[in-house]
């Protein structure tokens, strides 16, 4: 009996949440990890430490495996031509992950698919930025097209007084400008694709951030009205078959009530997704699972919402280092809630785990985001709340 081996470039908790379907399914996953003691090399039996830059590297981990995919959407992109070019299974391609390493690249795609964009321009200079801004409004979105996450490669110039602060920014190299978009909220949408080309979506979430960081995801968005999300969901799998998804892809979006389609696109993330780890215990098939289903060309599993409103609260690193010393009172305080936790050192407002919890039947989206607030919480301060607070 022969199953397939599949290898993941990056060793975070994107890795380490593969593992646990992975030896559900009967699979094995091996890991380049970054480092000896980053979070997935505790959580597979095969972690090898290479450069995902280093080409030589890269190439000898792939030889080892039938499918490569990715926890992160870093590995440059003519490295991973010259593993295509080797005949490695790579899912999703180079081209398709193109749109996800590269904002301009991804801005283009949309436009040209028709789909709703916020006014967006590639820009050099000051002179362009102003240009852009004359013709739009301030303020504007300065962006790095490529590297940048929860929040990092993004300046907002709230008038031409500001252009100061893009100066830095300014070397020659094309950078991405947009509108500044009067949102109401941030939506996520996922699709899993396989590559025969069947794909399947989760129901649209709302990702609350703070500090450009996802700090919650109620699922499913609640009060999105039935047209808007039908729209968003159409939008995720046009995405996935135009530009040749293989896997998870992420559409974040922002919300525009009465504006244009009620909706506009603000990134892709070809990989699983902070606003969809949720589906980890509150949807048929999780989103890790779903991914390691994908790019071996599997069936997909179902995906609806197995409750009627799932709550992620992400846990950032606070007061409390001592997080398992902090398990009984947080596991106590909200039986019914699952931890999972990344087996990272704790740092100030570093991702080290999140909470899910689901609604009892009947129990309102707000009482699920309390339970799920208040073990957050504990874990974070390693403190319980007052007595009367509980359930």
């Amino acid at each position: 009996m022969t199953f397939p081996v599949i290898g993941v470039i990056g060793g975070g908790q994107l890795a380490r949440m593969m593992a646990g379907p992975a030896v559900e399914l009967g699979l094995e996953l091996r890991v380049l990890a970054e480092g000896p003691d980053v979070s997935a090399v505790a959580a597979v039996a095969h972690a090898e430490v290479g450069d995902y830059r280093d080409l030589d590297a890269v190439r000898a981990f792939a030889a080892g495996v039938d499918v490569l995919t990715f926890d992160h959407e870093h590995v440059p992109g003519e490295l991973l031509a010259e593993l295509a070019l080797d005949g490695v299974a790579i899912h999703p391609s180079p081209p398709a992950l193109r749109h996800a390493q590269d904002k301009l690249v991804m801005r283009r795609a949309v436009e040209e698919l028709g789909l709703p964009n916020p006014a967006w321009r590639a820009v050099r200079t000051a002179t362009d930025i102003e240009a852009f801004a004359d013709a739009t409004g301030w303020p504007v979105v300065l962006k790095t097209p490529r590297g940048g996450y929860d929040g990092k490669g993004v300046l907002v110039l709230r008038d031409a007084a500001g252009l100061a602060a893009a100066e830095p920014w300014l070397t020659g190299g094309e950078l991405l400008v947009e509108q500044f978009v009067p949102f109401s909220r941030e939506l996520s949408v996922l699709v899993a694709r396989r590559p025969s080309g069947d794909a399947v979506t989760w129901p649209v979430v709302e990702s609350i951030q703070v500090d450009s960081v996802c700090d919650e995801v109620l699922a499913p968005a609640p009060h999105l009205p039935d047209d808007v999300a039908d729209a968003v969901t159409s939008a995720a799998l046009r995405l996935a078959e135009r530009l040749g998804v293989t896997g998870v892809m992420a559409v974040e979006l922002f919300e525009t009530p009465g504006v244009g389609a009620g909706y506009l696109i603000n990134e892709l993330a070809m990989r699983p997704h902070n606003s969809g780890h949720w589906t980890m215990d509150g949807a048929a098939t999780g989103q890790f699972e779903q991914h390691l289903r994908a790019v071996l060309d599997l069936p997909l599993g179902a995906t609806h919402a197995v409750a009627q409103h799932a709550v992620m609260k992400n846990v950032l690193g606070g007061a409390n280092t001592d997080i398992y010393g902090a398990y009984p009172t947080a596991l106590s305080s909200g039986p019914s809630a699952k931890v999972h936790f990344y087996g990272k050192d704790v740092r100030p407002g570093r991702k080290i785990g999140h909470v899910n919890a689901l609604a009892a039947p009947g129990e309102p989206l707000a009482a699920v985001r309390e339970r799920a607030s208040r073990v957050a919480a504990i874990l974070r301060d390693g403190t319980d709340l007052p007595s009367s607070d509980k359930d």
